[in-house]
């Protein structure tokens, strides 16, 4: 399967710690997980499948028309869980997937799209960076990093800044030299099928351990990571009730 017919798998767990019951939180009539998956439907996958670990989010989906499967609800993680999709599925070993978060209603459909085109024979995951300038983004630990080779492939991600300027860090942090390619990390991934199903088998790493970045883990086992590299910051997230506001309104305003 080409990235032209990728499938778009949307992980929604229900529970939530700072925001409960997060996937169904109303946005302007609809859940927030159906929200998140019409926007993956624009981004031209072939199939979106929600994968859920909750009985509710399933009705909440087939309500509006998305297609559901109820997944265990013991996943460590929503790699997990969409893995588990794409063998029930019966998806060949060369299909393209995207995980795409379920609390993203905002998420551009092109970054949906474009990720899925950096998967090729030789890199069997993809990510997406963006540029950053700003000296507190950069020498925040929250924010991810990623440096990257000439073709495009991560070389690293980190919290760490890095690449680290030695000469111009030097004499302080506060200012940000000119050219300087700092790229913050987004969280959205897609993988070929044959890499997804053995990913979460995959040995930890210490590095993945240290830094708590998950996606170090694949470069530690020798696998590549392609970078699609955006001029644009993402939309927000919803990770707390002020988020959820703010993404409420930016719906009210579309619909004006």
């Amino acid at each position: 399967m080409s990235a032209a017919g990728f499938i778009a798998i949307v992980p929604a767990r229900l529970a939530s710690t700072r925001l409960p019951d997060k996937p169904l939180a109303d946005i302007c009539g609809k859940p927030m997980v159906v929200r998140t998956a019409e926007r993956a439907k624009a981004s031209g996958a072939a199939r979106v499948v929600v994968a859920t670990d909750h009985a509710s989010i399933v009705a909440a989906c087939e309500q509006h028309g998305i297609e559901v499967m109820l997944t265990r609800a013991d996943h460590p993680s929503g790699t997990d869980r969409i893995a588990e999709v794409a063998h029930a599925l019966g998806l060949p070993a060369d299909a393209v997937i995207v995980n795409v978060q379920g609390d993203e209603p905002l998420i551009d459909p092109a970054l949906i799209a474009a990720c899925a085109e950096r998967i090729s024979a030789g890199v069997p995951m993809a990510t997406a960076a963006h540029d950053i300038h700003s000296a507190d983004e950069i020498f925040n630990p929250n924010v991810v990093k990623v440096a990257l080779d000439r073709q495009q492939r991560a070389l690293y991600f980190s919290r760490a800044t890095i690449p680290w300027h030695r000469d111009a860090f030097a004499h302080g942090t506060q200012q940000v030299p000119e050219n300087y390619p700092a790229l913050r990390h987004i969280g959205i991934y897609a993988y070929r099928n044959d890499f997804l199903q053995q990913y979460p088998a995959l040995p930890l790493s210490p590095l993945e351990q240290i830094e708590s970045l998950e996606q170090l883990r694949v470069l530690w086992n020798g696998y590549a990571i392609a970078v699609h590299v955006t001029e644009d910051s993402p939309a927000p997230g919803v990770d707390t009730p002020a988020d959820l506001e703010k993404v409420r309104e930016i719906y009210r305003n579309l619909q004006k």
